[in-house]
């Protein structure tokens, strides 16, 4: 699969640029109005159809009952000189490792949006230098469970690389956001906090504290957060404070994201407490952000300078364990001498004795 960039605002925050890219597998975007390509072989874009949901819409987002119905529609425009022949279907979305919205490919499985989406005219033919409604429907169930859903209105052209021998298939589309109304549940969960400190081989100099965990949106609204993490020794002293590089991605219910964060210059202190406060943001409907109470999580971890300890052990050992050496040295010393005295005199004896028996 292949990365939809998040586009427009509704209850998802933080949007991105309109963007297309091509594969071997899929190439779509999510686009605003209109998505275009970057690519010369993709000569179509798509925009949403202005009607009294709205018009200049950058994305499709809907705030529903369930059981509710509603008509709205996409807009597909020919640039090029041929005529484009389009397959135009829905699917649902997730975030990818990467922290981007994708949405799965036509075949796969859609328990959301991609579900709840009907589109009638699931194949279009748009001249060159034309444009074409097409007109889909929304329909949720009326046993939807509250909360938010994800997902896109694709438009789909398969061609054959003949050069790599496979199908390429090239998607344009729009996100598709579906907030299912009841009782909205927010929550976020921080789990398995560690920390690792690597300090290197030099004695007495700091050394980088990576603190892990993990976040984890088990409420059934999708979630930002703001985090800040932190690294001390015992009682809180020498804390030091650091952030991730970049922004975690926003959420879907049951979704999660690895974090590892890099705190630097974080002395060895035998005993490490490292934690994690993170603020979950919820954005409603009208783009507005609310955040909840931060959630703050501990654990501990060891930063032992072991050079250090090591030469400390040495001097250690050489304090006990030197003089007992050194006595036993002198001991064995005076043993072979007096070995050496009394080899000696035995021998001096025995000399004697034999020139007096001769």
């Amino acid at each position: 699969m292949t990365r939809f960039p998040l586009l427009g605002r509704s209850w998802f925050p933080r949007a991105a640029a309109t963007a297309l890219a091509a594969t071997l597998i899929a190439a779509p975007a999510l686009g605003a109005s209109p998505a275009s390509a970057a690519t010369d072989d993709v000569t179509w874009t798509v925009r949403t159809a202005s009607n009294a949901l709205g018009a200049d819409r950058t994305n499709y987002s809907y705030t529903l009952n369930p059981g509710a119905h509603l008509d709205d529609g996409i807009v597909v425009a020919n640039r090029g000189s041929e005529t484009v022949e389009l397959d135009v279907y829905a699917a649902d979305g997730y975030t990818t490792t990467t922290g981007a919205l994708d949405l799965r490919i036509a075949g796969e499985q859609s328990v959301g949006v991609g579900a709840w989406v009907t589109v009638p005219q699931q194949h279009v033919s748009v001249p060159a230098g034309q444009t074409v409604d097409v007109p889909f429907s929304v329909d949720v169930p009326a046993n939807a469970s509250p909360g938010d859903y994800a997902g896109g209105v694709v438009t789909s052209l398969t061609v054959a690389d003949a050069s790599a021998n496979v199908n390429v298939d090239r998607r344009l589309g729009i996100r598709t956001g579906i907030r299912v109304g009841g009782d909205l549940a927010p929550a976020l969960a921080v789990d398995d906090l560690r920390v690792v400190w690597d300090g290197g081989i030099v004695p007495f100099v700091t050394g980088d504290a990576t603190v892990h965990y993990r976040l984890d949106n088990t409420g059934n609204v999708a979630l930002g957060a703001d985090e800040t993490d932190a690294v001390s020794g015992p009682f809180g002293i020498a804390r030091t404070e650091a952030g991730p590089e970049s922004p975690a991605p926003t959420l879907l219910p049951g979704e999660s994201w690895e974090r590892d964060v890099t705190v630097p210059a974080v002395a060895a202190m035998g005993l490490l407490i490292a934690s994690a406060t993170v603020t979950p943001i919820v954005t409603d409907a009208a783009g507005s952000t609310t955040t909840l109470d931060p959630i703050t999580v501990s654990a501990m971890g060891w930063a032992v300078p072991w050079p250090l300890l090591l030469v400390f052990a040495l001097i250690v050992a050489g304090a006990v364990f030197g003089p007992r050496l050194l006595r036993e040295r002198r001991r064995r010393a005076q043993q072979a001498e007096d070995e050496r005295v009394a080899a000696a005199v035995a021998r001096t004896l025995a000399e004697k004795e034999r020139q007096l028996v001769e």
